[in-house]
């Protein structure tokens, strides 16, 4: 079994670029209000998703192991 994290987007940082949906638009969506938030609350780890918090503008998703708590994005 493979790691699983939370992803979670601030919503008041979020400019709803749309850059996440670009990577991985099977984790994001936009809302009416174009604000992001990912499809669920825990989702299995993957390049796409990490990709999509790096390249976020404004830096607005982060990600953590769902076992350990550890801070996977953004690094220390």
């Amino acid at each position: 079994m493979g790691d699983r994290w939370r992803v979670e987007v601030d919503r008041s940082v979020c400019i709803g670029s749309g850059m996440c949906i670009g990577s991985a638009p099977n984790d994001f969506k936009l809302d009416a209000g174009r604000q992001s938030h990912p499809t669920t609350g825990e989702t299995d780890a993957s390049d796409a998703i990490l990709e999509a918090a790096e390249s976020c503008p404004v830096e607005a998703i982060s990600i953590v192991d769902a076992a350990s708590g550890a801070t996977v994005f953004p690094p220390d």
